[in-house]
């Protein structure tokens, strides 16, 4: 089955995105019949990838086409239920790369939506209408404020080791304690309670903002959106643009965008992607860059970007090396980064910046190995060189002539941060952070030699060995255990601070991608797999 990332408000399943002036109304009601695969009814209000691939879509569509928004109210269109979470029936029919990816999408489309309320001044109201459990509790958790029914039944709980044997799989316990810094004691109590925390004590414990009765919930949530909009200031100011269709061009196993072409061999598990730089005239200034819309390079090749890789994790998981080559002229690329970067004050500008970084921060957690290839046609400039910083090796092309080259830009000063905050070149700089401002302050082309010397390249063949060095790389490489790549890659990649951000992928993800596999979970007697049945879980007793 082949999952198509690429959707629009007009053929939303599951949600209702509506407009008032600077109030958006995002509402959760979600078709029982309409799940991504069969074999399962997305019951009062739960969900699949498919409901998050429309959530993701609709926060994007915010950012790109409405900035007169300042405020999204998220609740449900479902009388007296929120979001119920998580299908469990989908995720225990679900192989285990299906649930680890599903995970991974989820948690990307929460992380977008606070990225939202911190870098474009959308602020986020959740109106839990109703029951709200599991992952439909994290989806609140990720607004800026919850606002809670007070009917006497309607709770909001984190019922997934009590009930289910796994984690609540969206960073619902990172944020309880990281975000709204819930005493760990009460958090360790609500955790474990499957019937959740409703009323007063909600709000005592910090699990919620505020509560109002049902006969004045919806004069409460206008109050608090028109306060939270207050809050939002007037930094997004002007027409919207409209964010067309992406539509690849698929044959096979190759996938042609305007900039990007992914290109998959089964046959050696090696994906290439290529990006194109940009060509023709560069726009400059926030009116130029506006008029531009949705065509211009910066925002159409980082959009291609993230739907490629969303299309290699999820529909090609036999493929575990990702080569990454650019083509082109890169002074092009540094001159629109320069261009974009000169106008970062106007809200499109920094909505373009926001998803550069997004679509990179994906790169960085996609988990194959990738390799990066500079060579005479390339143009790793500026945000392309972000891709070789954001690889686990770039090979670079030594030739007499210094054809080959690369270049810096703004990009890469900080503008397009990872998810721990530090710049890829202050993560690959650890031990000598002086380089970082040395490679910044290069001008021009960087030449492979000049490259080596400022320890931006892992290996420099010359022209008679770079074929077979690069293809013995790539072999060695796809013939090594995928599981312990994605560990090494994983530790590797993030030296440094730590997040909250990071905290979700690393710390929650691999707890639960091991918890995924264990039998209390997913055995045959496990507690995902009884979900629904008359007897109960029977587990091993061993802690390890």
């Amino acid at each position: 089955m082949t999952i198509s990332f690429d959707t629009h408000p007009s053929r939303y399943k599951h949600w209702k995105l509506s407009f008032d002036g600077e109030i958006a109304t995002l509402a959760m009601q979600v078709d029982p019949n309409g799940g991504l695969k069969e074999g399962y009814e997305l019951k009062l209000n739960s969900y699949d990838l498919g409901v998050d691939i429309e959530l993701a879509d609709a926060i994007q569509r915010v950012r790109f086409e409405h900035p007169e928004v300042k405020c999204v109210v998220v609740t449900s269109g479902t009388d007296r239920v929120f979001c119920s979470g998580a299908n469990i029936y989908m995720l225990g029919s679900s192989t285990h790369a299906w649930k680890v990816n599903f995970c991974k999408f989820t948690n990307e489309t929460r992380l977008y939506l606070e990225d939202a309320s911190k870098h474009s001044g959308i602020k986020f109201l959740c109106a839990v209408n109703g029951a709200c459990a599991g992952g439909g509790y994290e989806l609140a958790l990720a607004c800026d404020e919850i606002l809670l029914v007070d009917d006497g039944s309607s709770a909001v709980s984190l019922p997934e080791v009590p009930l289910l044997a796994v984690l609540p799989g969206t960073g619902g316990l990172t944020r309880v304690v990281d975000k709204r810094k819930v005493r760990r004691d009460l958090a360790d109590v609500f955790c474990t309670t499957s019937e959740g925390v409703r009323g007063k004590r909600a709000v005592e414990w910090g699990l919620v903002d505020a509560i109002a009765p049902r006969s004045r919930f919806a004069d409460a949530v206008k109050e608090r959106a028109a306060s939270l909009a207050k809050k939002a200031g007037d930094a997004r100011k002007g027409a919207g643009i409209e964010l067309d269709a992406l539509a690849p061009e698929i044959d096979g196993g190759t996938y042609r965008y305007r900039f990007v072409t992914l290109a998959i061999d089964a046959t050696t598990r090696v994906a290439t992607l290529t990006m194109k730089a940009p060509t023709g005239s560069t726009p400059e200034g926030g009116d130029a860059i506006q008029a531009a819309g949705a065509s211009q390079w910066s925002l159409r090749a980082f959009r291609e970007l993230d739907d490629a890789l969303l299309r290699l994790r999820i529909d090609h998981l036999d493929v575990g090396m990702l080569v990454l080559r650019t083509e082109g002229d890169a002074a092009k690329v540094v001159a629109t980064d320069r261009a974009l970067h000169a106008a970062k004050d106007h809200w499109l500008a920094n909505e373009i910046l926001r998803l550069q970084a997004r679509v990179l921060r994906r790169l960085d957690l996609t988990s194959r190995s990738i390799f990066a290839l500079i060579e005479k046609s390339s143009a790793f400039g500026g945000s392309l060189l972000e891709l070789a910083l954001a690889s686990d090796r770039i090979y670079m092309l030594a030739d007499d002539d210094e054809e080959v080259a690369i270049a810096v830009s703004p990009a890469n000063a900080g503008a397009l941060p990872m998810s721990h905050g530090l710049s890829r070149l202050e993560a690959r700089f650890q031990r000598e952070p002086e380089r970082v401002q040395k490679v910044l302050a290069t001008e021009g082309a960087i030449t492979t030699e000049d490259a080596n010397a400022l320890g931006l390249v892992t290996v420099a063949p010359d022209e008679i060995d770079w074929d077979d060095d690069v293809r013995i790389a790539i072999e060695e490489r796809a013939s090594l255990s995928p599981d312990a790549l994605t560990g090494m890659e994983a530790s590797l990649r993030f030296a440094g601070p730590e997040t909250m951000e990071t905290k979700i992928f690393a710390r929650l993800s691999a707890w639960q991608n091991w918890i995924f596999q264990r039998p209390n979970a997913v055995g045959p007697q496990g507690a995902l797999t009884k979900y629904g049945q008359p007897d109960r879980a029977v587990f091993a007793w061993t802690r390890c």
